[in-house]
């Protein structure tokens, strides 16, 4: 009735999108009329969190960058190589936080003037970067973990600085590469009465772009750092007792070992619940499954909170190597 068309109008007036998070918009939250489902008082709290990693992050990792570029060739490790690179990409990635936590203060109003849309698609370039060298950098140093403990003889051709920085040389390429999306679709559009910087693609092309790229990126190196640490594990129980002449070394491969694990388990953890939320968001709008406001209000929160604590996992190295790796110590 025009009655219940003029409910609907006022109710979807009254709702405004939450844009003050960094997460991809592919329409799925616009569909149905939702008033009511964001957080409430989120916006605040996001603010804050932002302007705290990016202290502790810069701070973090350009102490780290410091004290493990300072050992040089001489005195420094083949895995500092890997080290200092995640550093770096941490470090340039908690530079665009400042961004966010403004945007997210003005309840979502990307308000930057002129040069709002440069820096939307630059900070959201970056982010996409930081995700995939970070995933790339870890499943590296899970691979040379398994070379070192595994495959001590055979890989002797393998673990040199040469081939270590042209990994990482390939690392960059790549993930600069595969954050180009981000130039090409994140823009600054009109949303209610402000603007917001958000990622404007719902063709199913980009969609499953998007999904393999996700699958490519993450579940699969995820899938590679598992076998890896499992056939260490292995190793090291089967190999326990020829180790024993040698315990200084095998103390150091250990401790080795236990510090890029935990880099690893917090990467998983952080990451995993915001591609978690992702997969079933870009499934859902692929398989145009139509979902109840409770279940899209649901998704959208999930993803607001899994990208909060994604971001939080560029503070947590500089921590783990200072209580876990006594060279840094």
């Amino acid at each position: 009735s025009k009655e219940y068309r003029s409910e609907k109008m006022d109710a979807y007036n009254d709702y405004q999108p939450d844009n003050y998070s960094y997460y991809e918009n592919y329409g799925f939250f616009n569909d149905t009329v939702c008033p009511g489902s964001h957080l409430h008082g989120f916006n605040i709290f996001v603010s804050i969190l932002y302007f705290l990693i990016f202290f502790t992050g810069f701070l973090g990792n350009l102490f780290v960058i410091s004290v493990v570029g300072r050992k040089g060739r001489s005195r420094g490790r083949l895995v500092d190589t890997f080290i200092i690179n995640l550093a770096l990409a941490d470090l340039v990635f908690v530079l665009t936080l400042p961004l966010w936590a403004i945007s997210t203060s003005q309840g979502g109003n990307w308000d930057f003037g002129p040069t709002g849309p440069l820096l939307c698609k630059l900070s959201s370039y970056i982010i996409a970067v930081n995700r995939f060298s970070n995933i790339f950098f870890l499943t590296c140093m899970s691979v040379d973990r398994y070379l070192a403990v595994v495959k001590v003889l055979d890989s002797r051709n393998l673990r040199n600085r040469r081939c270590i920085h042209t990994t990482c040389a390939a690392v960059w390429f790549g993930s600069l590469v595969l954050g180009i999306p981000s130039l090409v679709y994140r823009t600054v559009e009109q949303v209610g009465d402000g603007l917001a910087c958000i990622e404007n693609g719902s063709s199913p092309l980009f969609l499953g772009l998007s999904l393999t790229t996700m699958l490519l990126t993450f579940f699969l190196p995820v899938l590679i750092l598992m076998l890896c640490y499992g056939t260490i594990a292995v190793h090291l129980n089967r190999h326990c007792a020829a180790n024993a002449a040698n315990p200084r070394a095998k103390a150091r491969r250990r401790h080795s070992l236990k510090m890029v694990l935990c880099i690893v388990v917090a990467f998983v953890v952080s990451w995993l619940p915001f591609n978690v939320f992702k997969v079933v968001i870009i499934g859902s709008e692929l398989a145009n499954v139509n979902l109840s406001c409770d279940a899209k209000s649901w998704h959208r929160n999930g993803l607001l909170v899994s990208s909060c604590l994604a971001f939080v996992n560029s503070c947590v190295n500089p921590v783990i190597y200072f209580f876990l790796d006594h060279h840094f110590r």
